[in-house]
């Protein structure tokens, strides 16, 4: 029988300093799942091309927001999938982000709407009236154009709170928050959404800021460190939400 010729494609580690052994755990669950990885840096991923990239945006990372900003704000990059997570300082998997995906402000139109499409999230919104939300303290007039031209009738919510309090009432489609709201983080409000029957599905967008200051990153990382339920996620509990990711 010939040899197979079929090519694994990698999926990379990022927003790790090398050198360290921080990635070996989640290397080992990665492994354990069947999948091809490595430690990878920005420079490398417009050539390399993995499957996907699982980064680290702890305040232990390697300016985690900042490599993920690289890699949205750029047209050779935007569309490979990124996973973050947490990694404690001795590289312990203590919690997982799986958000639907980011889009970096102000948003590119035509970007947004090819990646709508990846995504089938166009579809049914040429035969029903349905609507998706947008979360932002300032209620973001460009994204909001942008969704309700794929023919979605736009909420809008101001906080994460009154974003919960809307999706309770009435489901929606799909929403878009930003990664900072005055009173969570949009990883926040997707665990808090996914505790409800109403919206324990629905696709959750993350908005980012361009550009990020590093007091800003910092604030993030720390942010979401409450949302460290334990302290090491199972290989099991962890390739649950990479196998959702797909």
């Amino acid at each position: 029988m010939a040899a197979s010729t079929e090519i694994r494609r990698e999926i990379w580690i990022l927003g790790v300093s090398p050198g360290l052994g921080r990635e070996a755990l989640l290397s080992s669950y990665l492994e354990a799942g069947g999948y091809v990885c490595r430690l990878g840096q920005y420079d490398e991923l417009e050539t390399g091309r993995p499957l996907g990239v699982v980064l680290d945006v702890s305040p232990f990372s390697d300016d985690g927001w900042g490599v993920l900003l690289k890699i949205k704000n750029s047209p050779t990059t935007w569309d490979i999938p990124v996973l973050p997570v947490f990694l404690s300082e001795k590289g312990k998997v203590g919690a997982v982000f799986p958000v639907a995906g980011f889009f970096t402000l102000p948003v590119n139109d035509q970007h947004f709407q090819d990646r709508m499409a990846v995504y089938g999230m166009t579809e049914d919104a040429e035969t029903w009236d349905l609507q998706s939300m947008v979360v932002s303290r300032t209620g973001e007039e460009k994204i909001s154009r942008a969704v309700a031209a794929l023919g979605f009738e736009v909420v809008k919510g101001y906080t994460g709170k009154e974003a919960l309090a809307l999706s309770s009432i009435h489901p929606v489609y799909m929403i878009f928050s930003s990664q900072m709201l005055p009173d969570m983080s949009a990883f926040e409000l997707q665990e808090r959404l996914r505790l409800s029957p109403y919206s324990s599905n629905t696709p959750l967008f993350v908005l980012l800021k361009d550009v990020m200051k590093n007091g800003e990153k910092l604030a993030m990382s720390r942010e979401i460190s409450h949302l460290v339920r334990k302290e090491q996620l199972s290989c099991e509990e962890f390739l649950g939400y990479l196998r959702r990711k797909e």
